[in-house]
């Protein structure tokens, strides 16, 4: 929990400190390559340089929510378990502006909370797999807007997420997502 407040309150000191620029609100249907597989992403970003007309930079805070539920069967015993991750993150990007098309890239760290839940699990042992964890993250991302109408600007992005901040043993360190969005420009 303080890694989220310390997130918010660092994006919240970004964000008020630059006056003139861009801000843009967003969500975004997510595909990653880890379960849970399919989420929902909301971003707010700020552009720092709003006197440079074809130089893009700015700040971001994002947040993704992934559910789902599997059914399992082990030794004749029925039960499902339920998936849930969730992270949140502040990045810095960079981009151009190529007329209709405004391609960016960027960095930043961020957060994550995974859980596992069982239900109607009633084989007792080692077998059993609920848990929580929760990671730190660096990530890469890069992608593009199109710019249909000044206001609403679609988007598409992948971004490359490293956990080795928590530990660098963890097994799945690393993941990729894609993400289709729109975002409103004020």
């Amino acid at each position: 929990m303080r890694r989220i407040i310390l997130l918010i309150t660092i994006g919240l000191i970004l964000f008020t400190g630059t006056a003139n620029a861009q801000l843009e609100i967003g969500g975004s249907y997510e595909l990653r390559n880890e379960d849970p597989k399919n989420g929902f992403g909301l971003r707010i970003q700020k552009g720092i340089l709003g006197s440079v007309p074809v130089v893009d930079l700015g700040i971001r805070l994002h947040a993704s929510f992934f559910s789902e539920e599997f059914d399992r069967d082990n030794l004749g015993q029925d039960y499902s378990i339920e998936y849930t991750n969730y992270d949140v993150g502040v990045a810095g990007y960079g981009g151009v502006s190529l007329g209709l098309i405004q391609p960016y890239a960027g960095i930043g760290i961020g957060t994550e909370n995974y859980e596992a839940v069982v239900n109607n699990y009633s084989v007792s042992g080692d077998l059993n797999p609920e848990g929580d964890e929760s990671n730190l993250y660096w990530n890469l991302f890069t992608g593009a807007k199109v710019t249909v109408i000044p206001m609403v600007k679609p988007f598409v992005e992948y971004r490359y997420s490293n956990k080795e901040l928590s530990s660098p043993t963890l097994a799945d360190a690393q993941s990729g997502r894609i993400m289709f969005g729109v975002l409103l420009s004020f």
